[in-house]
C-alpha cells in the first residue's frame, strides 16, 4: 500500500489522474457491457397469509382501541361459528358398506353380517363367576398358610 504521507505533490497529481483515469475507463465499461457488473441481489422476503378470522380478531382490536381513545364502548367481536359437519346415516351406511365390501375382496370372504360384526370377547357371567371362585380358594390357601401375598 502506498503511503501518501511520503510522496510528493508532482507524485500525488499522477495518483489523482490515474484514479481518474480508472474511472472513466470504468464507466465506459459498463456502458458497454449495458451495465451488467456486479450488483447484490435484492431479498424478496415472502409475503405472509392471514386467515379471514386473524384479520377480523386484529380490526375488532383495533375498533376497541380506538373506543377506548375516544371513550366510547366497543362493541364484542363475536366471530361466526362454523357449524360442525355432520354425516348422515345414510352416508354412513353408505361408507361403512363400502369399507366392508373392500376389506372382503382384500381377505376373499364373502360379505355378511355375521363377518361384519365385531367379535363379543366379553367372557360371560359364568366364566366370570368360576375365575372368582379359584381366586378365592388361592387366597384362602395363602392366608391358611400365613401368607399376605401370593
Amino acid at each position: 500500500m502506498i503511503n501518501l504521507n511520503d510522496l510528493t505533490a508532482s507524485q500525488l497529481h499522477r495518483v489523482i489522474a490515474i484514479k481518474e483515469q480508472i474511472e472513466k475507463l470504468q464507466g465506459e465499461l459498463a456502458s458497454l457491457a449495458g451495465d451488467i457488473g456486479e450488483r447484490p441481489v435484492p431479498f424478496k422476503a415472502r409475503r405472509r397469509r392471514m386467515s379471514a378470522a386473524a384479520r377480523a380478531r386484529i380490526a375488532a382490536g383495533a375498533r376497541a382501541r380506538w373506543a377506548r381513545v375516544k371513550g366510547r364502548k366497543a362493541a364484542a367481536f363475536k366471530p361466526a361459528k362454523k357449524g360442525k359437519r355432520r354425516l348422515s346415516a345414510a352416508g354412513r351406511a353408505a361408507i361403512i358398506a363400502a369399507t366392508k365390501a373392500r376389506w372382503a375382496r382384500v381377505r376373499g370372504t364373502p360379505v355378511t353380517p355375521q363377518a361384519a360384526k365385531k367379535a363379543d370377547r366379553r367372557s360371560s357371567p359364568a366364566v366370570r363367576a368360576k375365575l372368582a371362585a379359584a381366586a378365592r380358594a388361592r387366597w384362602a390357601a395363602a392366608r391358611a398358610a400365613g401368607k399376605t401375598s401370593l
